[in-house]
């Protein structure tokens, strides 16, 4: 198994999840924004893998969605009821990253302060005890 699966095993076990750390999001140039986005994108496909191969064995697994429209790219991690959604929004040469968790916006637009914290956000998202947003 691999670090990931582990720590999926030892949540369902009854780990903490540990939380997901953000930043603030700023206006950054739209080519490192939408590579940001599809690495972070590739990440998470393989994250969802790895847990859905623990989780499968438990009943509900995550899920991945994909939205693509004028001037943004989205994906969402879905698990039951809670959800998380990592999108980039174009405007002009620059762009900007929002993690949305929940249906929860902040006043201050919020990012994944890096890819490891994609690791925490979806436990988070599977920790039926875990009720807090990602941190500052």
């Amino acid at each position: 198994m691999t670090p990931f699966m582990l720590s999926v095993q030892a949540l369902l076990d009854g780990a903490p999840a540990p939380e997901a750390a953000t930043t603030e999001s700023r206006p950054i140039p739209m080519p490192v924004a939408a590579d940001a986005q599809m690495m972070v994108r590739s990440l998470a496909e393989q994250l969802i893998s790895e847990a859905n191969a623990i989780l499968r064995e438990h009943g509900e697994v995550l899920s991945l969605t994909d939205e693509v429209g004028p001037g943004e790219l989205t994906f969402t991690v879905g698990f039951g009821e809670r959800a998380a959604r990592v999108q980039t929004v174009m405007a002009g040469r620059s762009a900007l990253v929002r993690l949305i968790v929940d249906g929860r916006t902040e006043d201050v637009p919020r990012r994944l302060s890096g890819e490891d914290e994609l690791q925490a956000l979806v436990l988070n998202l599977i920790d039926p005890a875990s009720s807090h947003s990602p941190t500052r």
